[in-house]
């Protein structure tokens, strides 16, 4: 055994938030996440001195086709190249693509299609970034400290959302758009040196027979097989999917026109919105400090169905009071359920098919889910919001027959810290 896989061996099951590895890992996660949040600060902005809204529109989504259609190929990449080395790559590469940005906005303004071209370039790297980033905790702490890493995931994707957009604007304010990419290109530098320090369990160490390399098509195609067979990732895989289908774009787009029908203004919206995202960043600090709950599985299966049967509710609830209340439980649901499927998902996947694992999980929220806004849009335009609220919870409680239909799934477990 390598002096890295004692290290690991002797604090794999360290309490994640005291494991100074796991901790280098979620500084460098964070700093990326807030980068994310400042660069689309200021690609909105330079889009808008650019063209019309149709022109901000489409420089905004554009990033998003390289994102969906190379997500399995990241995936591939994850399991055949060293995780953390990818992730290195693609903080350098977006960093090394962000400042050149700022440097040419520095001196002129940029024409539309540099800002289509940039946005392509960087959700193709993206595309590569996420598979590897869900196939780097099994390397760096213990099976027991999965759920804690999730949560602890969790919580930092919640901070990037809340501090990401008034570190951009405060950028924006102080450095105009070429500032706003400087910070942004600096945030990814960031991540860099904390990447480098982690201590990584090496490939094969504790994993499976691994199959002889083939051509990325036939990898890819290995790894499908690999989910369609196993009987606990491919049932939640399936579950997160008609989950993720089912309620996000009811949640992202069907909220702001249940508001607008309510007459609850902004401000209501505000407070909806911010009762789901407060309910989640719970679920996330009670992974984080309990690391593991009893019975996962069937624990996954009822807060997909409350979660499911909240969204329902705010649908048709009149107040807006009850409406906050309910998406605060939702979010509390829809969080532990998210946060259990990832950690059970990660602890039984062969680490070799990981990355495209988490390419297969990623693809249902940022490939498939964001289709479904325009359908939302045009079933609350005919039917009105509650109708649709109602469906679109109903048909994430598919979801719970997919889980429920499961022995694997009902039974399954985390394992316990050592």
């Amino acid at each position: 055994m390598t002096t890295t896989d004692t290290a690991l061996s002797e604090h794999g099951d360290t309490p994640a938030y005291r494991d100074g590895n796991v901790l280098r890992w979620l500084t460098a996660y964070t700093a990326s996440l807030v980068g994310d949040s400042v660069y689309f600060v200021a690609l909105g902005w330079s889009a808008q001195k650019s063209g019309g809204p149709a022109e901000v529109g489409l420089v905004m989504a554009a990033g998003a086709v390289p994102r969906a259609l190379l997500m399995l190929v990241g995936g591939v990449v994850a399991d055949r190249f060293d995780p953390r080395r990818v992730i290195l790559a693609g903080d350098a590469l977006r960093c090394l693509l962000i400042l050149a940005v700022a440097a040419g906005i520095a001196l002129s303004t940029p024409a539309l299609w540099i800002l289509v071209v940039v946005a392509l370039v960087f959700g193709a790297v993206d595309a590569m970034f996420v598979p590897a980033i869900g196939a780097l905790p099994p390397r760096i702490t213990g099976p027991g400290q999965l759920a804690r890493v999730t949560g602890m995931r969790s919580l930092s994707m919640r901070l990037s959302q809340v501090a990401g957009p008034p570190i951009g604007g405060l950028a924006m304010g102080l450095g105009g758009t070429a500032g706003t990419f400087a910070v942004a290109g600096l945030l990814f530098a960031l991540s860099v040196p904390f990447l480098l320090t982690l201590r990584i369990r090496p490939p094969g160490v504790g994993e499976e027979e691994r199959p002889e390399a083939g051509t990325a098509r036939q990898d890819l195609l290995d790894g499908l097989r690999y989910i369609r067979r196993h009987r606990l990732v491919g049932p939640l895989l399936a579950a997160g999917a008609v989950y993720e289908l089912g309620l996000v774009g009811t949640l992202n787009v069907g909220m702001v026109l249940l508001n607008a029908e309510r007459g609850w203004g902004p401000s209501g919206y505000g407070w909806v919105v911010g009762g789901f995202g407060a309910g989640a960043a719970a679920s996330a600090a009670l992974l984080t400090v309990v690391g593991r709950l009893p019975r996962a599985g069937l624990v996954l299966v009822g807060t997909l169905l409350v979660g499911c049967a909240g969204v329902g509710v705010i649908g048709v609830v009149p107040a807006l009071w009850a409406a906050v209340v309910t998406a605060a439980v939702t979010g509390l649901c829809a969080g532990v359920f998210g946060s259990l499927n990832s950690a059970l998902v990660q602890t039984a996947t062969d680490p070799a098919y990981l990355g495209r694992v988490t390419s297969v999980m990623m693809l249902a929220m940022v490939g498939l889910a964001p289709l479904s806004y325009p359908l939302v849009g045009a079933a609350v335009g005919a039917w009105g919001s509650a109708a649709v609220f109602v469906g679109c919870g109903a048909f994430g409680g598919l979801g719970v027959a997919i889980a429920l239909a499961s022995r694997e799934v009902r039974g399954a477990e985390l394992p316990r810290p050592r």
